[in-house]
């Protein structure tokens, strides 16, 4: 029996506590076994300065999973050339774990814009979509596509980017992270 695995690309800078209510609605209400937080080395639609180091992202993104068994944190695009194109990722992924099944995992927005990435015929060819609904955001015309599952997950208003903005002007991001990465992002001084 193949293992149904999501994938959920993200910068995850820094992870907070709206990426891991989301990664655990997916993994209690889809038949998903696991979903994997892939950490993006560079997402090639974003400025790479804003971006903390690779490896400080991976580790917030363990300590924020914590023990949870079904819910883990994957380097695996560490490795491949970057700018790093999902269905690259998804090819490597297959040919590496052939016992597992891939799925995606995306916000509504990029549900929207799935028709302007890479090779985006072959991703919805192979892998079935779960996405979660953003508020305001129009889902596009593939939102009734045999490969795509729309959640109402619980949505927190919470950006990255307002969490960098916060600790550069020196105020308090606890309770918008998991505990462990509050404590983490302070004992090392990131996005000061």
């Amino acid at each position: 029996m193949k293992k149904n695995v999501g994938l959920f690309f993200g910068s995850f800078n820094p992870v907070h506590t709206g990426h891991m209510i989301i990664a655990n609605f997916i993994v209690n209400h889809t038949d998903l076994d696991e979903v994997w937080m892939v950490i993006s080395p560079h997402n090639p639609h974003k400025e790479k300065k804003t971006l903390a180091q690779d490896y400080d992202r991976l580790v917030m993104v363990e300590l924020a999973i914590g023990d949870n068994p079904k819910i883990k944190a994957s380097n695996i695009e560490f490795a491949l050339p970057k700018p790093s194109y999902t269905i690259d990722t998804l090819t490597y992924l297959n040919e590496k774990y052939p016992q597992k099944t891939f799925n995606l995992i995306m916000g509504g927005d990029n549900l929207a814009s799935l028709h302007k990435w890479k090779n985006y015929e072959q991703i919805l060819k192979h892998h079935n979509i779960i996405v979660y609904q953003r508020p305001n955001y129009d889902l596009g015309e593939l939102k009734d596509h045999e490969r795509v599952q729309i959640l109402e997950a619980p949505m927190l208003s919470i950006s990255a980017s307002y969490i960098r903005s916060l600790i550069k002007e020196g105020k308090s991001c606890q309770y918008l992270v998991p505990d462990k990465v509050f404590s983490y992002l302070n004992e090392n001084m990131i996005y000061r």
